[in-house]
């Protein structure tokens, strides 16, 4: 009876709380380091969400300033990323990858573009059951 009332309580409780992409609506996560001996943190992560919940920009930092810089970009409201766009530590744009996905939701294919727009390779996804 104990057991009973505890799988319905934690359904009941699960189906309360929000989704991850609701909790995530218009976040900024920031992720601070603190090195061994120093009471000074710093700043090592951004992580960036739009109001859908979907990852838009992450920066990653060294003690020099930004290490690198990542941005996501959306078709609609779809939640699969279509391009992504990797920036250096001066913010040039180094490596640009365009995405395809199966009706299923699964990856297709990855095209890898040169900050010029050059088609420099292309990776395919194949998906099989044992």
């Amino acid at each position: 009876m104990l057991l009973a009332l505890l799988l319905v309580g934690g359904a009941v409780w699960a189906q309360d709380k929000p989704g991850k992409r609701e909790r995530k609506k218009n976040l900024v996560v920031k992720e601070w380091n603190t090195k061994q001996g120093s009471k000074t943190p710093y700043l090592d992560n951004v992580v960036t969400y739009d109001e859908l919940g979907r990852k838009v920009e992450e920066i990653e930092y060294a003690s020099y300033g930004q290490k690198k810089r990542v941005t996501y970009e959306y078709e609609g409201t779809n939640t699969k990323c279509s391009r992504q766009v990797e920036y250096d530590d001066k913010n040039h744009a180094v490596r640009i990858k365009k995405f395809v996905y199966n009706d299923d939701g699964t990856r297709k294919a990855q095209y890898n573009y040169n900050p010029k727009g050059k088609l420099v390779s292309t990776k395919t996804f194949e998906y099989s059951y044992r």
